[in-house]
């Protein structure tokens, strides 16, 4: 019995120190978008993802095949954005700039 508590005292421990993950990829589906929408409540991030398949610049009307959300919590939005950051810098890093242009930049 004291054995079994001193085991379990280790791993609480152990899981204060730096828990390992351990990533479970047997249920992850891929998917492909080219376009993002991002919208918030109080309680949630909510991203829109799907695919712009028309390339003529001038066509009056486009329609966006959306094919995945996803529903996060504020928290992991914020995690999400440092993680992001920090991806993109290391790209640019390798590859260059990249210029996007805003929808503040359409005048």
């Amino acid at each position: 019995m004291a054995e079994k508590k001193a085991a379990e005292g280790g791993e609480a421990k152990g899981a204060d120190a730096g828990a390992r993950i351990k990533w479970d990829d047997s249920n992850m589906k891929s998917a492909y978008a080219n376009v993002c929408n991002v919208t918030s409540t109080r309680e949630e991030v909510v991203m829109l993802f799907g695919i712009n398949q028309a390339w003529n610049r001038g066509q009056k009307e486009v329609t966006i095949q959306l094919t995945d959300r996803i529903i996060i919590s504020p928290y992991a939005a914020k995690r999400l954005v440092t993680l992001l950051d920090g991806v993109v810098q290391e790209y640019e890093k390798r590859f260059g700039s990249l210029n996007v242009e805003g929808p503040q930049a359409r005048s």
